[in-house]
């Protein structure tokens, strides 16, 4: 799948990860994608509630290596 943007949040622990989603997609258009990189344990919880609550679709969840990537349409 393609995407817009990309953010390397690998190191970053809460929450830092989703606030820099927060942040990059505050700046996208409505319908793009960012490609949230995360080694962060709690990304798995948070990420998916933080689109929930802000109106973004997690369109797929993906393991790379110690990684999870999120991939995130703007509401």
């Amino acid at each position: 799948m393609e995407w817009d943007q990309e953010i390397d949040a690998t190191g970053l622990l809460c929450p830092l990860p989703v606030l820099k989603a927060r942040k990059r997609l505050a700046g996208m258009a409505p319908g793009a994608v960012l490609r949230l990189v995360s080694t962060d344990p709690a990304a798995v919880i948070d990420v998916p509630h933080f689109c929930a609550d802000a109106g973004h679709v997690l369109l797929k969840t993906l393991t790379e290596g110690s990684a999870q990537v999120f991939l995130i349409r703007r509401g």
